[in-house]
């Protein structure tokens, strides 16, 4: 494959990376505010202390993966966004009504706190569903009918479900005491409507695609598939019965979150299988909706100067308020 073949599939890896690492790192502080109505007043300004320096950094992987759409595959881009418009604006209210909230409810009198809670958790509900129906619909290839609606409306409830215990398991390494206990129960509550959605969307997907169905349950092909959801199956297995543990509440309270790390990565993996080559499923290729290798590789420079920058102050800010979340206070 000379380089020129090559670009496509590197801003698609790319894309694809930024994706995963968005919805890994935004996905725990929007569980976080899909929990914030079970929390007293106190544990709530634990718990946005504890998504407080990370957030507006997370949200920048959403961007970058966007933006790659954008620069390195126009075509794709116009596609996609124009079968999911409205969904991609009802995320984009959701983003902008967890912001506003969130930096309005540090400030606001007491009782007018309430409402920005209330506010933080529909921003947060809104922005997970809309991702989940937009997963879905671009799973399917962007079809129109009923099947491809239901399928995308489990998606829209399950990733929701998906992003609260990835929160609750955020919780738990973040905080202590009643909060941290608080958090284990929540995960659990949230355990098994995951897995169930989960079931449900595995089954259902080779359904829905005949390309996916043919990938998945072709020989070798099978096989070589197979660790996937078995690993998965462990992976969620072990989640529960670390959840019992005491030690989860002490030196191992980074697993449960790890845990649920590792499924959404083995989930990234089958997705990005089942999708290669194409950028829009049965659609549209990678080389079919690229730029052309010149202006890829003009993008190119300037990917290296950017995600490098982008990963190192991601990392930056993790390592210096790394540790145990306190009180909520500003100066």
């Amino acid at each position: 494959m000379s380089f020129d073949h090559a670009l496509p599939v590197i801003f698609m890896a790319l894309m694809g990376v930024a994706m995963l690492t968005y919805v890994v790192l935004d996905g725990y502080d929007l569980g976080v505010g899909l929990l914030l109505p079970r929390a007293t007043d106190a544990q709530k300004d634990t718990m946005v202390a504890s998504i407080g320096p990370f957030w507006d950094a997370n949200e920048t992987w959403l961007v970058l993966g966007a933006g790659i759409l954008l620069i390195a595959f126009p075509k794709a881009h116009g596609v996609v966004l124009g079968a999911l418009y409205l969904p991609v604006a009802v995320m984009l209210i959701g983003l902008t009504l967890r912001g506003v909230a969130f930096d309005f409810r540090v400030k606001a009198r007491d009782h007018h706190k309430p409402l920005w809670n209330r506010a933080f958790f529909a921003g947060s509900g809104l922005a997970a569903m809309a991702q989940g129906w937009m997963l879905g619909h671009y799973i399917t290839g962007l079809n129109s009918g009923w099947q491809y609606q239901l399928f995308a409306a489990t998606i829209a409830l399950a990733l929701p479900a998906a992003y609260v215990l990835l929160g609750a398991g955020w919780l738990i390494m973040k905080t202590e005491g009643e909060l941290q206990a608080h958090a284990v129960k929540w995960a659990k509550i949230a355990w098994l409507p995951v897995v169930v959605g989960m079931g449900l969307i595995s089954i259902a997907t080779p359904w829905v695609s005949d390309t996916v169905r043919e990938r998945w349950f072709s020989m070798p092909a099978f096989i070589a598939l197979l660790p996937i959801p078995l690993i998965s199956i462990a992976a969620l297995v072990l989640l529960r019965f670390s959840l019992n543990w005491k030690r989860v509440l002490g030196p191992q309270c980074w697993l449960p979150f790890v845990l649920t790390v590792s499924v959404f990565l083995l989930g990234f993996f089958g997705l990005a299988y089942s999708l290669y080559p194409f950028v829009v499923m049965d659609k549209m290729t990678l080389w079919q909706a690229a730029s052309a290798p010149s202006s890829l590789k003009v993008i190119l420079v300037g990917t290296v100067i950017t995600v490098p920058a982008i990963a190192g102050y991601t990392v930056f800010a993790y390592r210096v308020f790394w540790g145990k979340a306190g009180e909520l206070k500003y100066a």
